[in-house]
C-alpha cells in the first residue's frame, strides 16, 4: 500500500506530489495521457504562485524560462497600470507557457522521489476505513491510504465519488490554438487592435518563429468539447469576426474552451480529496485557473502529509475544504463578473466604462489586482493580530530573507524577542531568532504554506496555537 495516489499529472497534481514528497510521503501519480500536453491553456503565474515557487526554492528555475510583466490590465482586460505599493516582494506576472510549468513541477516531484506513471487511466475506486482501492483501465489495482483527484474539469474521481458539481453550463465557447500566420505582421496587429475595441474574446499574437496564438469566439457550444476544432473551423470564425483568416496554416495544436462555471460541493469525501479543476471550473479571464490549482495543492500538501505521518491535530485535513472552498467560490464570482464586463452588449459595455473610470482610483485598482493575484487571500483563524490568517510576504531579515527559511515546508516561528520557545515541536517547527524592519509584530508563527497562524510575544498564547496546527508536543 502506498501513502497517497494522485490522479492527474498536470500542474496541480505535480505540485501536490512534490509537496507530499517534501515530507517523505510515498506518492504515486497516475496520468491517463502517455505524453505531456502541448496545449497552452495558461500563459503564466500570478504573484501568489510566484511567491509559492520562491518559498520552495523553485523560482530561479521558473525565471529562467519565463518573462516578467506588469500586473496591471488583468481584470476583464481593462488596461490599467500596475498599482503602487503591492504587499509583495514579487510585484510582477511571470509569463510562462503551461507545458513548461507542467514539466518543471513534474521534474521537481520526480527529483524528490514521486513515482509518475503515464498511460495509467483510473476507471474505478472504492474506499474503506483503512484506505482507497484504485481500479485502472488495464485491469490492475492499486491500494493507498489516501487518493487526491487532480484530474481536471471532467474529473473521473469527482464523478466516481458522486460529488455534486453545481453551477452554470457553458453559454459561449472560444476556439484557441497556435499556428502559422502568413499575413503581414503590421496588418495582423492593426486588425486585431480594431476588432478588440469591441470583441475582448479575440486575439492573434506572435509567440515566435512565425507562429501565432489565435483566440476567436466560436459560433456556438460544441456537443463534445473534448473534440478539438479543425483548422477550417478556426479559419471560418476568423473570417466571421475579423473579416480575414490571416492566412493561418500548419497548426501546432487546436483546442476549445467554454465559460462553464461550477464548483464541487465538497473537496473531501473520507479518504478521497479533490483539487484544481477537479474541484472548480470557470472561464479563463484573469488567468487564475492554473494558479488556483497550484495554491490548492500548496494548502493541502502539508496537511495531508501530517495526516499520513500521524501528527495532524483533529480537523486539520478538513480545514483544506474550509479554507479553499471559499477561495474557489470567490474566483468563480470574479470570473463571472469579468465575463459580463467583456460582453459586446450595450449594458455590460456601459458598466465596463464606469468600472474603468473607477479603476483610475489607486485603491480600486489595487483591490482588483490583489484579488486576481491571490495575495488578498486571508483564511479565517478567528480574532487576533492584523496579520492573522494572511500569507506572509517575503521580508528582509538581518541574516537573509524570510522565504529562504521556508524551503523545507515546515512550520516556522520567527522570533524577534529571543524569549519564545517551540521546543516540543522542534521536529515540525523551525524556531529562528532574527529581526526585520519590515515585520510589525514581535514574533509570528507561520504554517508550512506561509500563512500566519499566530502573532505576538506571549509564550502562553503561542502554546495554545502550536497544538492547533502542529499537533501534540513531543517530550
Amino acid at each position: 500500500m502506498v501513502d497517497v495516489i494522485v490522479v492527474g499529472a498536470g500542474p496541480t497534481g505535480a505540485m501536490l506530489a512534490g509537496e507530499l514528497r517534501l515530507h517523505g510521503v510515498d506518492v504515486v501519480v497516475l496520468e491517463r495521457e502517455t505524453e505531456p500536453t502541448r496545449v497552452v491553456r495558461s500563459l503564466g503565474l500570478h504573484v501568489r504562485s510566484i511567491e509559492v515557487m520562491d518559498q520552495r526554492g523553485l523560482l530561479e528555475r521558473f525565471l529562467e524560462h519565463g518573462r516578467t510583466y506588469p500586473v496591471g490590465g488583468f481584470f476583464a482586460a481593462i488596461p490599467k497600470p500596475s498599482p503602487e505599493r503591492l504587499d509583495t516582494a514579487h510585484g510582477y506576472v511571470l509569463g510562462i507557457p503551461q507545458p513548461v510549468t507542467d514539466r518543471m513541477l513534474a521534474e521537481r516531484a520526480a527529483e524528490l522521489g514521486a513515482d509518475i506513471r503515464r498511460g495509467r487511466e483510473l476507471v474505478g475506486l472504492s474506499q474503506d476505513d483503512e484506505g482507497v482501492t484504485a481500479e485502472l483501465a488495464d485491469g490492475s489495482r492499486l491500494r493507498s491510504r489516501y487518493l487526491v483527484g487532480c484530474d481536471g474539469g471532467r474529473s473521473t474521481v469527482r464523478k466516481l465519488l458522486g460529488v455534486g458539481f453545481p453551477g452554470e453550463p457553458a453559454r459561449v465557447e472560444t476556439l484557441i490554438g497556435e499556428m502559422e500566420v502568413t499575413a503581414n505582421p503590421e496588418t495582423v496587429a492593426a486588425t486585431v487592435a480594431e476588432v478588440r475595441r469591441t470583441q475582448k474574446r479575440f486575439g492573434v499574437g506572435p509567440v515566435g518563429e512565425g507562429v501565432y496564438r489565435v483566440v476567436v469566439p466560436a459560433e456556438g457550444v460544441a456537443e463534445d468539447r473534448s473534440v478539438p476544432p479543425t483548422l477550417e473551423d478556426v479559419r471560418r470564425r476568423l473570417r466571421a469576426v475579423a473579416g480575414t483568416d490571416f492566412g493561418v496554416r500548419s497548426p501546432r495544436w487546436l483546442s476549445r474552451f467554454g465559460d462553464a462555471t461550477r464548483q464541487a460541493e465538497r473537496y473531501r469525501i473520507g479518504r478521497v480529496l479533490l483539487a484544481g479543476d477537479a474541484a472548480h471550473i470557470h472561464p479563463p479571464v484573469g488567468g487564475q485557473g492554473l494558479n488556483l490549482g497550484i495554491q490548492d495543492a500548496f494548502n493541502l500538501g502539508w496537511k495531508l502529509a501530517a495526516e499520513v505521518d500521524g501528527w495532524a491535530p483533529e480537523g486539520l485535513l478538513d480545514s483544506y475544504h474550509a479554507e479553499r472552498h471559499p477561495v474557489g467560490a470567490d474566483v468563480l464570482d470574479n470570473t463571472r463578473a469579468q465575463t459580463e464586463l467583456m460582453s459586446t452588449e450595450p449594458g455590460p459595455r456601459a458598466v465596463r466604462r464606469l468600472l474603468s473610470e473607477l479603476m483610475d482610483f489607486e485603491e480600486v485598482n489595487r483591490y482588483l489586482v490583489e484579488r486576481i493575484t491571490a495575495i488578498a487571500v486571508r483564511y479565517d483563524f478567528g480574532a487576533g493580530h492584523a496579520l492573522l490568517g494572511a500569507r506572509m510576504r517575503d521580508i528582509a531579515l538581518e541574516r537573509g530573507r524570510l522565504y529562504e527559511l521556508t524551503r523545507g515546508g515546515r512550520g516556522l516561528l520567527l522570533d524577534q524577542t529571543g524569549r519564545l520557545s517551540a521546543a516540543g515541536w522542534a521536529d515540525r517547527v523551525d524556531h529562528v531568532v532574527d529581526t526585520s524592519a519590515e515585520l510589525d509584530a514581535p514574533a509570528v508563527l507561520l504554517r508550512p504554506d506561509g500563512h500566519v497562524a499566530w502573532a505576538g510575544d506571549d509564550q502562553g498564547e503561542l502554546l495554545e496555537q502550536l497544538p492547533r496546527w502542529f499537533g501534540a508536543a513531543v517530550d
